[in-house]
């Protein structure tokens, strides 16, 4: 894979885990209210029909919408799920350019409520919401 492969604004995510190490490359771009995140979908990323797992999906879901939540909140804020819930709406491929764009709807102290449009080549494949506690900055 190239960088001609991804689209226009993405750069490697920073932010690795364990969990989403065996994904890489993976990437990131923000915006003034969210942080897309997206990767060109491979082998394995797929589940034994070929398509993106719905466990990537659905952590990639979690990711973004959690790091849209903090980005939006700003100071540092940490946030930990509360709830998450995806609908799948089609396949994506191998070879497709997987995508997550959140919209934070509302942040508060203690809460933030956030969705997210998942799309495959720009056409949605999952939508998800998600509820996120906010925990007070480390000092």
């Amino acid at each position: 894979m190239t960088d001609t492969d991804i689209p226009d604004g993405f750069a490697r995510h920073t932010r690795s885990s364990p969990l989403t190490e065996p994904w890489e490359p993976i990437y990131s771009k923000s915006t003034d209210r969210a942080v897309l995140i997206g990767l060109r979908l491979t082998r394995p990323h797929t589940n034994s029909r070929g398509m993106a797992h719905g466990g990537l999906i659905t952590s990639l879901a979690d990711n973004a919408m959690g790091m849209s939540c903090g980005h939006v909140i700003g100071g540092g804020a940490r946030l930990v799920t509360v709830n998450l819930s995806v609908d799948f709406l089609g396949p994506a491929q191998v070879g497709q350019w997987l995508q997550v764009e959140s919209d934070v709807i509302k942040t508060g102290n203690r809460l933030c409520f956030a969705q997210a449009l998942v799309t495959a080549d720009g056409v949605p494949c999952a939508r998800a919401n998600g509820t996120f506690s906010v925990a007070q900055p480390k000092v």
